[in-house]
Order: structure tokens, then sequence, then C-alpha cells
């Protein structure tokens, strides 16, 4: 049985790594894609959130006047 010199053994090792390597580079292409659209996600459901927290404020200061009121012409009308 023949040894592999050590040339073809670093040639089949570099070409071994060569394709390790784009099969990661294509990897963390697809990695930072899926980050970039989760940090996208992120900022819209922030948005939205802002948007909930508003309207509830804007609700709450109406049903205070709505009692003020209601509270106003029950005791003293």
């Amino acid at each position: 049985m023949a040894r592999k010199s050590n040339h073809s053994l670093e040639e089949h090792n570099g070409i071994r790594l060569t394709s390790h390597e784009k099969v990661c580079a294509e990897r963390m292409k697809t990695l930072f894609k899926s980050m970039d659209e989760v940090k996208k996600e992120i900022k819209e459901l922030r948005t939205d959130m802002n948007k909930g927290k508003g309207a509830v404020n804007l609700l709450l200061i109406l049903g205070g006047f709505v009692g003020i009121l209601a509270g106003f012409f029950k005791w003293n009308g």
C-alpha cells in the first residue's frame, strides 16, 4: 500500500479547507441576514408597543374626564 506524499496531502487538505470556508461564509451570511431581520422586527414591535401605550394613556385621560363630569353632575347637579 503506497502512502500519499506530503505534498498531495497538503493539497487535499487545502481543498477541504477552502470548501469548508465557503460553507462557513454562506452560513455566516445567512446568520447576518437573519439577525438584520430580527432587529427590524424588534424595532417594529417597539413602535407598535409605544403606539399602544399612547392609546391606553389617552383612554385613561378621557375616562378620567368622563368620571369627573359624571361626579360633578351627580353630586352637584
